[in-house]
């Protein structure tokens, strides 16, 4: 049997590991690339997948991350079944169609441009009917009942807590008379989070495939979290300004609203204050959250069962037309605008961020996780000025990084649903991870349950045989595409220069304000070392 890592591998986005045993050849998960031009340019290689030999896809999440390549799969040839579970399913039905309406826009827009300058018309990576298509291979399979999607090969889901429908999969694979053991975890989510349930405990297996996103490091406490994102309102509400939240459409922004909720009932935040969430998407993806009670954690259903909804808040508006995104921006006065995406680099939070990013009255707040390369990452490790929309916008708006809503489990979590593998000791792959946050949770692994563990890259390939070492071989020159090397040397250096004059400036911060920028220091030693990775 072989495993081969198509993304996730060295980096967070575009998680896909294709399986390869004597009755099948299959992946799980098929997501989309996301950060650098490097990293993107690798949505286009169908190559590598080989969409025709695929047999089947297995789906832990509904994240375009771990989703958004299925389309392009279904467009270049892919003609087989696509498992996932029916929160998921709905989940799909709606993310895919946003995505592949964006990659037709995004197509559109660079095919004008190139027009104008003599240029070929720009192909989208695919299309709403690729998405469609896409959506009547979806078959559903529920938590806990097993499923042989080809012969010799049975999975079964388990609830891994991460967004409403997210799974990590147990697989068995029989070849030859052996059984194989496998775990894919997908990404793991955090205990005691709103919405969701926490994660199942793991079940043996010889090969545990683990994210390790938080890898290097732990979330925030949740009441400081809640606190933290009380004092952002405050000091935009004061100043008069607004407070734009980019946030993923499935999961965050509902958080984020269940959070609002409860911040309001405590008296902590301005109950006059409005809130819009300007997502169609998140509009979608919230009302399937409330059609999906059952999957939901037991906090969450009481709240519906004693008539109480923790989605809403007085003050919330949904904004579906473009006319009523842009009314926002001529809207006098504080607000709370929730935006996809969470990462900034696609959606209405682009526009928001060009009316606001420049207000020194204005405030942003990350909530989430921010790739390497994308304009969230870039505000986070404190770019003076962005380019957004094809201008370059002045970041003087207050920053805050609120790790706590985070749906990924942190460092010591990870490790703690390490410890049900008393008596199995599988061999782990880390995946989903920069590699600085891999290299540390690899080193606590070995160091605290001695299990053999290692860090795959992308497009390595390894062969599995339980009981020996598993061999690996790699194809290089994909592996490595061409890199700009000046480009990488001029960011580089940019971004030491930027280290130490705001390490020279830290002495006059508060000590809040201080381990934040800490935060931010560390988080730029991970991109240098995402570069290195690159080069």
């Amino acid at each position: 049997m072989k495993v081969k890592f198509l993304g996730a591998a060295g980096t967070v986005t575009g998680s896909c590991h294709v399986v390869t045993t004597e009755t099948a050849r299959f992946a799980v998960d098929c997501g989309m690339h996301q950060g650098s031009d490097v990293i993107e340019r690798r949505n286009l290689d169908t190559s590598v997948y080989d969409p025709r030999r695929m047999d089947f896809f297995i789906v832990t999440h509904a994240h375009i991350d771990h989703s958004g390549l299925l389309p392009r799969m279904v467009k270049t040839g892919f003609a087989g079944k696509i498992y996932c579970t029916p929160p998921t399913r709905d989940l799909l039905g709606i993310m895919l169609e946003d995505s592949a309406h964006i990659q037709e826009m995004e197509a559109e827009w660079a095919s004008r441009k190139n027009k104008r300058h003599g240029g070929r018309v720009v192909e989208a990576l695919y299309t709403r009917a690729d998405a469609a298509a896409t959506v009547k291979r979806l078959v559903a399979v529920p938590y806990g009942e097993p499923f042989s999607p080809a012969p010799g090969i049975t999975a079964t889901y388990h609830d891994a807590g991460h967004i409403l429908g997210s799974a990590f999969i147990e697989l068995s694979v029989e070849e030859q008379g052996r059984r194989t053991r496998m775990l894919f975890s997908g990404d793991l989510g955090r205990p005691d989070q709103l919405l969701v349930n926490d994660p199942d405990s793991p079940v043996d297996s010889d090969y545990l495939f683990l994210e390790g996103t938080y890898g290097d490091r732990d979330h925030k406490d949740v009441e400081q979290s809640r606190d933290e994102l009380a004092q952002a309102i405050a000091y935009a509400h004061q100043g008069g300004g607004k407070v734009i939240i980019p946030a993923f459409a499935v999961e965050r922004t509902q958080e984020v609203l269940y959070c609002l909720h409860l911040l309001q009932k405590d008296g902590k935040v301005p109950a006059d204050m409005p809130v819009f969430v300007d997502s169609p998407l998140a509009i979608k993806a919230t009302e399937i959250f409330r059609r999906n009670p059952k999957y939901l954690d037991q906090e969450t259903q009481a709240a519906f069962d004693r008539g109480e909804n923790p989605l809403s808040l007085p003050g919330l508006r949904f904004t579906e037309s473009t006319d009523q995104s842009r009314e926002i921006n001529t809207l006098q006065g504080p607000a709370i605008v929730i935006a996809a995406s969470g990462m900034c680099n696609a959606g209405r939070v682009k526009h928001h961020l060009r009316h606001n990013l420049w207000r020194r009255e204005s405030c942003v707040v990350f909530v989430g996780f921010q790739a390497v390369g994308t304009p969230g990452r870039k505000i986070v490790d404190g770019a003076k000025t962005i380019r957004i929309l094809g201008e370059d916008v002045s970041v003087a708006a207050r920053v805050f990084t609120i790790g706590g809503f985070s749906s990924h489990a942190g460092q010591s979590q990870i490790l703690a649903w390490l410890t049900h593998f008393k008596v199995n000791h599988p061999q782990v792959f880390l995946v989903h991870g920069e590699p600085k946050a891999l290299t540390i949770l690899a080193g606590l692994v070995k160091e605290r349950y001695g299990l053999k563990v290692r860090i795959p890259q992308y497009l390595e390939e390894y062969t599995l045989t339980p009981g020996s070492e598993p061999s690996v071989a790699v194809d290089e020159a994909k592996a490595r595409p061409r890199i700009d090397w000046d480009a990488l040397l001029t960011e580089t250096a940019g971004r030491i220069e930027r280290m130490r004059s705001r390490k020279e400036a830290l002495a006059a911060r508060t000590p809040e304000e201080q381990a934040e920028w800490r935060q931010r220091l560390a988080a730029v030693d991970g991109d240098l070392l995402q570069l290195l990775s690159e080069m």
